[in-house]
Order: structure tokens, then C-alpha cells, then sequence
């Protein structure tokens, strides 16, 4: 638990000392805090004058000198070079997610076609995020507004390839109704070999990946076949198929006439630094398309290097993470140092890419790119969009010393006393966190509601995982903070707790920031970007808490009955619950085989399940 009330830190001097006997290579260092947790992961081209800079009594930016007052210790890493080092860096950073670190998400994802060969009789899928394995083919980005959707709907349709889930497909006894107007060809109950169907996958496949004309041949002569058979219906479908994929392919070969050669695959990099943020704009062009464009920004205050450094420490963390295709080439405005250092940092890690400064050949595309970041920056900032701003008035409300970076938003869903849960939800600078949010599931009580004594459970549990936030926020007014803030005390805990209530004015309802000590709530209309962040958590605690509940009192609702049925051991109960997705009135029009393959228990069970059906039906 890093907010437990800290001890007085190692004095700088001996920090200073054991820095000036590091050496004078290349590496990492990690500051730690003193109950050894990682705060902060940095590179260096010479370990010893870098780290030596932390403990020297130069002036520092205010992010360094409020990072050195927390430092009680720090490792070092010795690499090979400085390209080395930023590898290294990148891992770190990754496995220990340190708060000082910059960390930018992702603002934008484009979408994808992709093919999971090892599927029997693959299907085409739209995605916009996936994990890359083997066995998975990709195909995309696309660029926005070319409607991707529609044509992977026409390619399903025109080749008759399957789109049901692999559960679905494997569940199947009979064709469904797609077969039956000849959009299917009922893979899933034999109706077509597989050597036929991959030939009419390979052909949708050739509409994605340059080859369109065959693809589109191909449709056109399944609609005159059609038309020869007098299947004038079925012709009309395929003619106005074949009308929509042609404008589509049509219009994808005048923007592929953009950029020819080696070149098609490109992201040009610019970046500006305003009087408080910082703006990067990446412009992304794939297979010679501008796809569009992607933005990102933190504050000046945060950088502890110059802008160039923390861009391209920033792309090198971004593309080692990215989910898009990745380009052959990235343009920014880098010295000769700096193109080298990340060229070099790429190839260590097998990848492909190339680092050039904006030439003449790109000249007028990074413009574009610059001109975004700083006009993105403006309007942002004009109104009141920024997280940066609702955080820093978060921080002086507070009367915090440094801006508040991780939040936490609670919430408790209880219905007449039953299945009550809890919700934790996490903001990273103003931004969700998903792979953070956490359920609880709590005690049912005696007395039925009892929100304040949930509320004690719910910090007491969230105590033990450690790493605590800098502010909880709770859903509730000054009883359910006060609670939150006394079990803190207790644990001799210091991390502030507000509140975020809803309450009557003359002017309607008014969302208010309950604060201790404070006389008066604050009111979150006053600041829209502070208002945004913390309206937006507390909608998000009480869609993920009563998810969870419901889901609760699904599986109850489903237990109570389960229990009627003799035979049915706990092992095989939970097996029920936990793969069960329908309700009961819809598992019981399955048949015994499908009620096997629903609930994942075996033919004795399912009839059991079956017959308990039939007894209540007569």
C-alpha cells in the first residue's frame, strides 16, 4: 500500500553518492518509493550524469522535484547501448506501469477484417480490436467511412460463406434459413466440401487483399448463371452485390493512386508544445490510403525530458504496443541521433520500420499532421475538454500537492437485501481503465439494505490488493465518505475521499462534489472537464455494478430450480451456472442434446434436465 503515512526519506546525499558511482554506460534506472514499489522507469545514454541529475541541487521541473521527494532507493540496468536501453525501458514500463511514467492511450481504432484459419470452414469477422496468434488472418485497416461493415456483409452473402459463431455452427442439426435463400452454403450440416468452400473463401479473401477484379468476376458470373437458370431473384441480389462492391473497389484504386513505390505504408509524426500540453498527431497511411488520423496529449508539466526525447521514447512504446498493422515507415521531425536511436530500437525487437525526417516527398503531409496537433490542442482546451484541467482543479479542491492521476469511483447495486455487489472503476488521467475495473461480491445482510455497512466491507477488501489510488471517489453524500475515510484512518491509510451526489436546486438537479471540510458541496457544473471525468465514473460504477448483479440474480433465480432436480451434485451445479447464457423458459424448448451442449454437463445430466421440464409442461 503505497498511501500509508510515509517515513522521513533517505537523506539526497547518499541517493547523490550511490549516483555518482554508477557507471558511465548505457542502461535503466528504476526509482522506488520506500515500501519498494517502482515509481518511476527511465533510459539513459550514460547512467551516472543522468541519474546524478535527480539528486543534484540544479533546478528541476516541478513533476522531478515532487518524484525525488518520494524516493528512497533505485536499481540500475546495464545495457549495451542506448537502443538497448530503450527496449528495455519499454518492458519495464510495461510489467510495472509506474506512475511518473507518461502513458498515453489510444484514442482511435480503425477496422479490421480477420479469418481464424484454424476454425472449420472459417468465417470473415469485423474487428476492430484483436490479439494477433497463430493461425489469424488480417485483413485492413480500413479507412473510416468506406463502410467496411456492408462490405463484409455483401462478401458473406455473395460467396455464401458462414457468419454464425463457432458455437452456433457446432450446435447446428439443420440448415437455417440463410441456406434457404441461397446466402449460406450450410457448411455447418455438410452441405458443401471443404475444398469447395475454401475456393469460395480464397475468392472473398482476393476482394481484400488487391485482387478485387477477380473477386468480382467471379459474382458476376454466379449472377448470370442465376439469370440462365431463370433465378431472376436471386440474379437481382447478386447484380446489386456486384454494383456496391464495384464502387467500393473503384474508389479504394483512386486513393491507392495517392502514393505508389515503395511507400504505401506510412506514418507521418508531428507534434506541438503548448504554454500547459503537449500534442502528438499521427497521420496513418496504409496500402498508399490516408486512413485517417490519431491524437495524443499530456501536460508540459509531466515531461521529464525535452519534447523530442519524450515523442520518441512515446512512438517507440506505441508501436511495440500497437494492434494496427504496423507501417514500413515512420516520417518525424528527429535529429540524426534520434532517427537512428529508434531505427535501431525497432530492429532489436524484429520490426520493420524505417525512421525519416518530413521531405520534400512528405512535406505538405506532415504540415497536415503539425497543423492538427495544434489546432486539436486549441479546441480542446477552448472548451474546456481537456482532462488535464478537471484534474488540476481536482488537485487545488483538494489542496493536493501534485495532480491526481489514478481515480477510483465506487458503487453498491442491492435489491430487497439479495445478491448486493459492488463496483470499482478506474480512471489513468482522466480515462478509463478497463483492465482495472473490479467487482465485489458482498455479504447478504440480516437487516436487508444497509449501504453503510456494505460500504465498510467494500474498502476493507479494496485495502488488502495494495497500490492504492490518488482519490477514491464514492457515489453517496457525506455519510458514505465518512465511512470510506474512517476504515482509511484505521488503517493509518491517507488518500483523500470525495463524494459525487445528485440534489434539487431552483435551476433542476445539480450534480455536487461532497468534499470534507468543506461547508458546501462543490458545484461540478462550475468546471466541465472535472464534470465530465467524474459523472462519467460514477455512470460507468453503476452500469458495471448492476451488470454483475443482475447477472447474480439470474444465476439465483436459476439455482432455486437446479436444486429440485435430484442427481445434480454441487460439481456439477456449478458446471451449470457457470456456463449457462440463456434463461429457463429458453432452455427449456432445447432438446436433450442441445441442453448437453449449453450447459456443458453430459447426456445423463441433460436428460434429467429434460424430463424436470416435461414434468412441469404437463
Amino acid at each position: 500500500m503505497d498511501k500509508v503515512k510515509e517515513k522521513h526519506p533517505i537523506a539526497l546525499g547518499k541517493l547523490l553518492d550511490k549516483a555518482r558511482s554508477l557507471p558511465t554506460s548505457a542502461g535503466c534506472y528504476l526509482m522506488k518509493n520506500h515500501l519498494g514499489d517502482i515509481l518511476y522507469v527511465g533510459k539513459a545514454k550514460q547512467l551516472k550524469p543522468r541519474v546524478t541529475s535527480y539528486f543534484n541541487a540544479s533546478t528541476k521541473s516541478p513533476k522531478t522535484e515532487i518524484l525525488v521527494s518520494k524516493i528512497f532507493d533505485f536499481e540500475f540496468i546495464v545495457t549495451g547501448n542506448e537502443a538497448e536501453a530503450l527496449v528495455l525501458e519499454n518492458n519495464l514500463i510495461k510489467k510495472h506501469s509506474p506512475k511518473y511514467n507518461i502513458r498515453l492511450k489510444d484514442d482511435k481504432s480503425y477496422p479490421y477484417i480477420i479469418v481464424d484459419t484454424k476454425e472449420p470452414f472459417p468465417r470473415l469477422v469485423y474487428a476492430r480490436k484483436f490479439k494477433r496468434r497463430s493461425g489469424l488472418e488480417v485483413y485492413g485497416p480500413f479507412p473510416t467511412g468506406t463502410n467496411i461493415g456492408e462490405v463484409l456483409r455483401l462478401l458473406n452473402k455473395s460467396f455464401t460463406l458462414r457468419d454464425c459463431t463457432l458455437r452456433e455452427f457446432n450446435s447446428r442439426k439443420e440448415p437455417c434459413l440463410l441456406y434457404q435463400i441461397h446466402q449460406c452454403s450450410a457448411p455447418c450440416v455438410s452441405k458443401i466440401r471443404d475444398e469447395e468452400y475454401k475456393k469460395d473463401l480464397k475468392l472473398a479473401l482476393a476482394f481484400l487483399s488487391g485482387n478485387a477484379n477477380k473477386s468480382l468476376k467471379s459474382i458476376e458470373s454466379k449472377m448470370l448463371k442465376a439469370a440462365e437458370d431463370e433465378k431472376f431473384e436471386l440474379a437481382a441480389i447478386l447484380r446489386d452485390h456486384l454494383e456496391v462492391l464495384t464502387t467500393f473497389n473503384d474508389s479504394d484504386q483512386q486513393k491507392n493512386a495517392e502514393l505508389k513505390g515503395k511507400d504505401k505504408d506510412v506514418d507521418v509524426v508531428a507534434y506541438h508544445q503548448g504554454d500547459v500540453e503537449v500534442d502528438i498527431a499521427i497521420y496513418m497511411i496504409r496500402n498508399g490510403l490516408l486512413l485517417g488520423h490519431k491524437n495524443f496529449n499530456f501536460p508540459v508539466v509531466d515531461m521529464s525530458d525535452d519534447i523530442a526525447s519524450e515523442t520518441l521514447q512515446f512512438l517507440f512504446h506505441y508501436y511495440s504496443e500497437s494492434n494496427d498493422t504496423l507501417p514500413s515507415l515512420v516520417v518525424a521531425p528527429f535529429d540524426n541521433e534520434g532517427r537512428e536511436l529508434l531505427s535501431q530500437a525497432f530492429s532489436l525487437q524484429d520490426k520493420k520500420i524505417n525512421v525519416d525526417h518530413p521531405n520534400k516527398k512528405f512535406s505538405s503531409m506532415w504540415q497536415l499532421a503539425y497543423d492538427q496537433s495544434v489546432e486539436h490542442q486549441r479546441v480542446r482546451i477552448n472548451n474546456q475538454e481537456s482532462v488535464f484541467v478537471g484534474l488540476n482543479k481536482l488537485k487545488e479542491l483538494l489542496s493536493l500537492k501534485e495532480r491526481p492521476v489514478t481515480l477510483e469511483c465506487y458503487d453498491i447495486a442491492i435489491f430487497q437485501g439479495s445478491s448486493p455487489t459492488a463496483a470499482r472503476i478506474t480512471f489513468h488521467d482522466g480515462k478509463a481503465d478497463k483492465k482495472n475495473y473490479r467487482h465485489y461480491h458482498l455479504k447478504e445482510l440480516p437487516e436487508g439494505n444497509n449501504d453503510f455497512a456494505m460500504m465498510g466491507e467494500v474498502v476493507q477488501r479494496r485495502l488488502k490488493d495494495g497500490d492504492l489510488p490518488d482519490v477514491f471517489v464514492i457515489d453517496g453524500g457525506m455519510g458514505q465518505v465518512n465511512i470510506w475515510r474512517a476504515v482509511l484512518a484505521e488503517n493509518n491509510i491517507e488518500v483523500p475521499v470525495v463524494g459525487i451526489a445528485k440534489a434539487k436546486s431552483a435551476k433542476g438537479t445539480e450534480e455536487r462534489l461532497v468534499i470534507p471540510n468543506r461547508t458546501n458541496p462543490y458545484l461540478l457544473h462550475k468546471n466541465l472537464s472535472l464534470f465530465r471525468i467524474l459523472v462519467q465514473m460514477r455512470d460507468e460504477a453503476h452500469r458495471f455494478s448492476r451488470r454483475l448483479h443482475h447477472k447474480q440474480e439470474s444465476k439465483r433465480t436459476f439455482s432455486s430450480w437446479i436444486d429440485e432436480i435430484s442427481g445434480i451434485g454441487p460439481k456439477t451445479k456449478k458446471t451449470i451456472l457457470t456456463n449457462i447464457k440463456i434463461s429457463k423458459d429458453e432452455l427449456s424448448e432445447l432438446s436433450e442434446d442441445r441442453i448437453a451442449l449449453e450447459l456443458g454437463v453430459d447426456k445423463k445430466i441433460a436428460r434429467k434436465i429434460r424430463a424436470y421440464f416435461d414434468s412441469i409442461s404437463d
